[in-house]
């Protein structure tokens, strides 16, 4: 299957869209279903994640990191395992910045036969978290 591919605008500068998405520090602030993230270090970190009223935690490694323009990520364990990407373009001569988000999972042992679930689901809630994201870059204070 395709990977799921989302893109938006801010009216933020890159290096500022860039700081803010690729932290995942940052991911429950503008993800609803992302209860928390620990970063192990520089290159891994833990997302607990509420997917279908139950916490699962998905150890991750940033696998590309060259600010402000691509960040990438790949789950390391666990039965459904998330890759995803952020592109930062600049737009409005610098003053914007169009974000491409890519996401794909990849199935090991059990979790092969729920792929496409997890995907449908993503699929619903990943538009969401985008806006979410250009709201509070912009300042709507609406998230």
């Amino acid at each position: 299957m395709a990977p799921l591919v989302s893109t938006i605008e801010i009216a933020r500068p890159p290096h500022e869209v860039f700081a803010f998405a690729a932290d995942p520090r940052h991911f429950a602030e503008w993800q609803r279903d992302v209860v928390s993230v620990r970063m192990l270090d520089a290159s891994r970190f833990a997302t607990t994640r509420r997917i279908g009223g139950t916490e699962r935690t998905i150890t991750q490694r940033i696998t590309r990191n060259d600010p402000p323009s691509d960040w990438a990520a790949r789950g390391i364990d666990g039965p459904i395992r998330p890759a995803a990407t952020i592109t930062v373009e600049p737009i409005m001569g610098g003053g914007g910045s169009r974000v491409t988000f890519t996401l794909d999972f990849e199935g090991h042992g059990f979790g092969v036969p729920i792929v496409p679930l997890v995907r449908r689901q993503a699929q619903k809630v990943a538009p969401v978290s985008y806006q979410n994201l250009r709201k509070l870059l912009e300042g709507d204070g609406s998230v």
